[in-house]
C-alpha cells in the first residue's frame, strides 16, 4: 500500500493554498502598491513555512509557487523555443521629423477612420514573452531572432513583478510581452559588488539583466533585484477583442487589473502635436526614472486596425519607436589623474568641472590608455565632449575645438608609475602601459589581495578593501601568504582613519574570530580557485579551471615551458609569456612555498563520479553546448572513460560538437567507431 495514500493531506493541502495566497498578496502590494502590509521577519516566517511543507509533499507543490521566487533550480541547457506570434522588431527613428511622417502616413493609409495613438516609454531592457494559460504562467522566453527564442522560464519565476498567478478576469490564453529591465539603485549595488569580488563591472542595467537571465542558477537570478515591465497583450486570433481588449490602452488597463507592473506614464494622444509635447516632455524627464528607457513608443491604439494597415518585412505599420539622442555636454579638463590596478595596468582618468549630465553631476571619466588620448587629440585646459546614453557610465567622446586655448600643448602620457616611480612598460600589441612592479607597487599589492579574497577566488570575506588597506598599512601583510600568519593578538584593536580623522575601521575580538575562522576555511578551497587567486595577468576563472585540469598540480604547471603552457586551450602565446614569466620569478616560487606550508591545495583532487564509462576510450571533437573542449574531456575521466587524440580500432566513441574536424568524421565512418552526440553523452553519464 502506498504510504502517501494513507495520510490525509487535505489540511495540508488547505494551508499550502493559504499561504501561498497571502504571499502571493503581500508580493504584489509590496513591488506594485510600495506597501509593506508585514514585517520582513513575519514574510520570511510564512515562505518558510510554505517551504518546509512542499519538502514535506512535493506531489503538491505548485510549479507558479511562491517559493520559485528565490530560485534555486539549476539549468545548464537553455531550450529553443518557436514564438507562437513572431517576435517583430519597431521600425526606429531619431528624427521627429520621420515621427511627422508616420503620423501623416497612417491618417492617408486609414483616411476617414476614427483612431488615436498611444504613447509610451521604450524600456532599455531584454525583451521577453510570457504565456499564460488558465492563468497561470507556463512558459518565458527570450526574443532570440524574433522566430526562435530562449526558454527562460526558471529565472524569471524569481522576478518578483512577473505575476505567477493571475489575479481577476483574464483571458485563458494569452501572451504577455515586456522588457526585463535592472533598475539603477539595484544595478549600481551589484557592480560595487561585482568590483569588490574582484569582477568587472557591467557598463549598463540592459546588459547586467540579460547576462542574468542566462544564468544557470536562477538563485543567483534572484539575487539581481530584476524587473518586469509589461507593454503588449497578445491574444490567439480567436480571442475576444472586443470591450477593454479593442484597444491597445485597454489591453494594458486589464493587465494591470491581472497583476502586471504597467508603465504608468502611457498617453492617448490624437494628434501629432500631443505625440511631440509627450516626446519633448519625456527627453528631459527621463533621467528622473529609476530605470533607463532610450526613446517612446508610438502605436496606433485601436487594434482592429493593425491588420489593415499590415506589415512591412521587419516591423509593424502600426508602430514606429523614437529613439532619443544621447546626451552630450561640453565641460573643462582640469587634470588627468593615473590609476594602477591589481595586474599594474594604467588607466588615465579625466578631472573635469562637474556638469549635471543625465540626471547625475559627472566630474570623472576614464580616458581608456595612450592611443586614446592621442586619438581624440586632447590637449591641456580642453574642454571634453562627454556624453551619457544608454551608459551608466559618462564617456568622452571628443574635444570642443571651439574652446581650445591658444598655444594649448598635446597631453603627454605618464613614462614612470605614479604610486611608486617604476618606469612603465607596453608590451608588442597591448593597448596599455603597465607598471611591471608587481611586488612593490603598492596599489598591485592591495588590488592583490583583494583579488585574492574575493568571493570566487578564496572566498575570505571578512576581508573586505577597507580592512586590506589597514593591514597592509600597519605592515603586518605584504603579500598574500601573509595573511595565513595572523594572529588573533595581531588583529584586535586595530584601526584606521581617514584624513579627516574619522575612523574608518577597526578589528575586535568577534571581528578577528571571524578573520581568522575565513582564513582556516579558505584552506578547503581546490586548486583551480587557488590558481586562480594568484592573480597572475590574463589567467581568469576559465583559465584557471583548464590549467589545473591540464597540469593536474603547481609543480608540473611550475615547471612547463611557454610551448607547453600554449598547448591548453584558450590559452594561447601571450597568456602563456605571461605564465611563464610568473613562474620564473623566485619569489613567486618562494610564494608558493609559503602557500603550500600554509596548506593551501595545490593539486587537483581526482573524485570520480561513477564507473559509468569504465574501460571506453573517446575522442572528442567539435564545440559543445554545455562543455568546454578541456572541460567534457574531464568530464569522461570523472566517469571512468579515457580520451584519446586519435582516432583508431581501439575507439569506443567520436563524440561530436559542431564545427567538427571532417578527417575525424571520415575515419570514424570508415572504421565503425560509433559517433554520439552531447546530448547522448549527457544521457550516457546520466545528467539529462
Amino acid at each position: 500500500m502506498d504510504l502517501f495514500s494513507s495520510i490525509d493531506v487535505e489540511p495540508a493541502l488547505n494551508r499550502m493554498k493559504e499561504l501561498t495566497e497571502l504571499i502571493d498578496r503581500y508580493n504584489y502590494e509590496y513591488y506594485m502598491n510600495d506597501q509593506s502590509l508585514v514585517s520582513d521577519y513575519e514574510f520570511d516566517k510564512l515562505l518558510r513555512e510554505l517551504q518546509d511543507l512542499e519538502r514535506q509533499y512535493p506531489e503538491l507543490a505548485s510549479p507558479n509557487s511562491p517559493t520559485k521566487r528565490v530560485g534555486g533550480e539549476v539549468n545548464k541547457t537553455f531550450r529553443q523555443v518557436t514564438h507562437r506570434f513572431p517576435m517583430l522588431s519597431l521600425g526606429n527613428t531619431y528624427s521627429i521629423e520621420e515621427i511627422v511622417d508616420f503620423e501623416s502616413r497612417t491618417r492617408k493609409l486609414l483616411g476617414d477612420t476614427a483612431f488615436s495613438y498611444t504613447c509610451e516609454l521604450k524600456y532599455d531592457g531584454v525583451a521577453i514573452g510570457l504565456t499564460y494559460r488558465h492563468g497561470q504562467l507556463v512558459q518565458a522566453v527570450t526574443r532570440g531572432n524574433g522566430t526562435v527564442g530562449d526558454d527562460i522560464t526558471t529565472n524569471v519565476r524569481t522576478i518578483p513583478t512577473v505575476p505567477l498567478r493571475l489575479r481577476g478576469q483574464y483571458p485563458d490564453d494569452f501572451e504577455a510581452r515586456g522588457e526585463v529591465v535592472y533598475p539603477f539603485k539595484e544595478f549600481e549595488e551589484f557592480n560595487r559588488q561585482r568590483e569588490a569580488d574582484g569582477d568587472e563591472p557591467f557598463a549598463n542595467p540592459r546588459n547586467a539583466a540579460s547576462g542574468s537571465l542566462k544564468l544557470q542558477d536562477s538563485a543567483e537570478c534572484a539575487k539581481r533585484k530584476l524587473q518586469f515591465c509589461m507593454y503588449f497583450l497578445m491574444l490567439p486570433g480567436d480571442a475576444d477583442s472586443s470591450g477593454l481588449y479593442s484597444t491597445h490602452y485597454g489591453r494594458l488597463e486589464a493587465a494591470g487589473m491581472m497583476g502586471f507592473k504597467v508603465q504608468p506614464h502611457i498617453k492617448e494622444c490624437s494628434n501629432i502635436d500631443e505625440i511631440r509635447a509627450f516626446i519633448d516632455y519625456w527627453d528631459n524627464e527621463r533621467w528622473n526614472l529609476p530605470y533607463a528607457i532610450d526613446g517612446i513608443v508610438i502605436k496606433v491604439n485601436q487594434v482592429a486596425l493593425w491588420d489593415r494597415l499590415g506589415l512591412t518585412a521587419k516591423s509593424p505599420r502600426w508602430a514606429i519607436a523614437y529613439k532619443f539622442k544621447a546626451q552630450q555636454v561640453s565641460t573643462p579638463l582640469e587634470s588627468i589623474t593615473y590609476q594602477v590596478g591589481r595586474t599594474g595596468i594604467i588607466t588615465p582618468v579625466a578631472n573635469m568641472q562637474p556638469v549635471w549630465l543625465g540626471g547625475t553631476t559627472v566630474r570623472r571619466a576614464t580616458l581608456v590608455n595612450a592611443d586614446f588620448i592621442q586619438k581624440m587629440d586632447i590637449h591641456e585646459g580642453d574642454s571634453l565632449l562627454v556624453e551619457k546614453g544608454g551608459e551608466i557610465i559618462p564617456k568622452v567622446v571628443g574635444v570642443d575645438l571651439a574652446k581650445r586655448k591658444p598655444g594649448a600643448l598635446p597631453v603627454q602620457y605618464i613614462t614612470c608609475c605614479p604610486e611608486c616611480g617604476s618606469l612603465l612598460v607596453r608590451a608588442d600589441g597591448e593597448a596599455g602601459h603597465y607598471c611591471p612592479n608587481q611586488d612593490g607597487c603598492p596599489p598591485q599589492i592591495v588590488g592583490r589581495l583583494e583579488h585574492f579574497v574575493s568571493r570566487k577566488a578564496m572566498n575570505i570575506d571578512s576581508l573586505g578593501s577597507e580592512r586590506l588597506e589597514m593591514l597592509y598599512d600597519k605592515g603586518l601583510v605584504r603579500d598574500i601568504a601573509d595573511l595565513y600568519d595572523l594572529t588573533r593578538d595581531q588583529l584586535v584593536g586595530l584601526e584606521s582613519y581617514d584624513t579627516d580623522g574619522l575612523r574608518k575601521t577597526s578589528i575586535q575580538d568577534k571581528g578577528a574570530a571571524n578573520i581568522l575562522a575565513a582564513i582556516e576555511k579558505s584552506k578547503e578551497v581546490p586548486f583551480e580557485r587557488v590558481l586562480y587567486a594568484l592573480g597572475i595577468r590574463y589567467v581568469g576563472e576559465v583559465g584557471a579551471k583548464k590549467l589545473a585540469r591540464f597540469f593536474k598540480n603547481i609543480d608540473a604547471l611550475m615547471a612547463a615551458s611557454v610551448e607547453e603552457l600554449a598547448t591548453v586551450e584558450d590559452v594561447g602565446e601571450k597568456t602563456a609569456a605571461f605564465i611563464y614569466d610568473y613562474f620564473s620569478d623566485e619569489r613567486h616560487h618562494r610564494l608558493v612555498g609559503r602557500l603550500r606550508q600554509a596548506g593551501l591545495c595545490f593539486e587537483v583532487v581526482e573524485t570520480r563520479q561513477s564507473n559509468v564509462l569504465d574501460n571506453k576510450t573517446f575522442v572528442v571533437s567539435g564545440v559543445f553546448e554545455r562543455f568546454s573542449r578541456e572541460e567534457i574531456k574531464f568530464s569522461i575521466e570523472q566517469h571512468g572513460g579515457k580520451v584519446s587524440g586519435s582516432i583508431s580500432g581501439k575507439t569506443d566513441y567520436l563524440l561530436a560538437g559542431e564545427k567538427m574536424g571532417p578527417e575525424k568524421l571520415k575515419k570514424a565512418e570508415k572504421l565503425g567507431v560509433p559517433i554520439i552526440s552531447e546530448t547522448v553523452y549527457l544521457e550516457m553519464i546520466g545528467e539529462l
